[in-house]
């Protein structure tokens, strides 16, 4: 992956540090920056709120997984529950953990499709039920622990583009 790529993210993850909240505009990059569809429902439902009141709700979720005295797992279930008021939030974990990584860069990591399926074939079984974003980066955790094992100081984020790129050169 070009480094080029991350640079939405990490103009948006700027953005965020100083504000300490996600604005719609800022949601519309890391939208883009998934490539995401935004011709839907939500994406119009969520344009129709008032930024100050999407603000208000990622707010919390940004303080949240961005506080060091809270575990990385028990953060991200937090800041995930903490957006799902949000139009196109309820469901689905591929728009909500990107921002979270953008709130957090060095503490979550992005879940899809793609790192998903990098689990499964390293043998991890990640169910779709509700709470999966938080799984997921319980069983990130434990793979950043194993590389410190190997003297590997990888980020949240490190494990993330691993399992994306496994991912997406396996079976699945």
């Amino acid at each position: 992956m070009s480094h080029a790529y991350d640079e939405v993210l990490d103009e948006v993850a700027g953005r965020i540090a100083v504000v300490g909240s996600i604005g719609k505009a800022d949601i519309g990059a890391l939208l883009m920056w998934k490539r995401l569809r935004a011709d839907t429902r939500w994406a119009r439902e969520l344009s129709d709120m008032h930024d100050a009141d999407v603000r208000a709700v990622t707010a919390p979720a940004v303080a949240v997984v961005r506080d060091a005295d809270v575990r990385v797992v028990d953060a991200a279930c937090a800041g995930r529950g903490l957006l799902s008021p949000l139009p196109g939030f309820r469901f689905g974990d591929a728009l909500a953990s990107a921002i979270l990584v953008a709130a957090a860069p060095h503490r979550m990591a992005v879940y899809d499709r793609h790192a998903h399926s990098g689990l499964t074939s390293l043998g991890y079984d990640l169910s779709s039920e509700r709470g999966r974003y938080g799984r997921y980066m319980g069983i990130v955790e434990e793979l950043r622990e194993i590389g410190l094992e190997h003297d590997s100081e990888w980020t949240a984020r490190d494990v993330d583009l691993a399992l994306y790129q496994l991912g997406r050169s396996g079976p699945g």
